[in-house]
């Protein structure tokens, strides 16, 4: 549930925020007490994409593929965090740093992480409800699993295709 006053849904309590009915740029409206009342926090899009084709190591004709397994195991880590979105990816070109998983946040950093194991799926999910809650969209290095800390390949800035 969103509050919305005119064109503009409120995505902050506390802020005079908000974000214009066609989902681009930040507008800014004066809120009075009667408005915060009745904001609901709004946390942007998180997608975790993981590639499904990765192996568990070169040359191995494991099937399936320790991708699918990593992605079967976040799909499930998953499973309780509502606004995190797993998507399954053919290939992310990562295949000597596999298994491999990007975090995006929607108009936020995008990250990519390599040398992942199955028991980091949950890592993962953690990784996406920090950028997700994120007031810079960049994901705050306290708190991140060490996983997320050491097998990092890039961070990509956000892009505005709209600009």
């Amino acid at each position: 549930m969103f509050s919305r006053y005119g064109n503009h849904q409120v995505i902050a309590p506390g802020t005079p925020h908000v974000l214009n009915q066609r989902g681009r740029g930040l507008d800014f409206i004066q809120s009075d007490d009667r408005q915060q009342n009745d904001i609901a926090v709004q946390k942007p899009a998180v997608t975790i994409f993981v590639c499904a084709s990765c192996r568990a190591s070169e040359g191995s004709t494991e099937e399936p593929r320790q991708g699918t397994h990593l992605l079967n195991a976040t799909v499930e880590a998953a499973a309780q965090q509502p606004g995190v979105t797993i998507k399954s990816v053919n290939c992310l070109s990562n295949c000597k740093r596999g298994p491999s998983a990007v975090i995006a946040r929607q108009d936020g950093w995008t990250y990519v992480f390599g040398h992942l194991a199955l028991e980091n799926a949950a890592d993962l999910v953690t990784g996406a409800e920090l950028i997700a809650t994120s007031s810079d969209g960049l994901m705050p290095w306290k708190g991140r699993p060490d996983c997320l800390k050491r097998n990092m390949i890039a961070r990509i800035p956000p892009f505005d295709f709209n600009a």
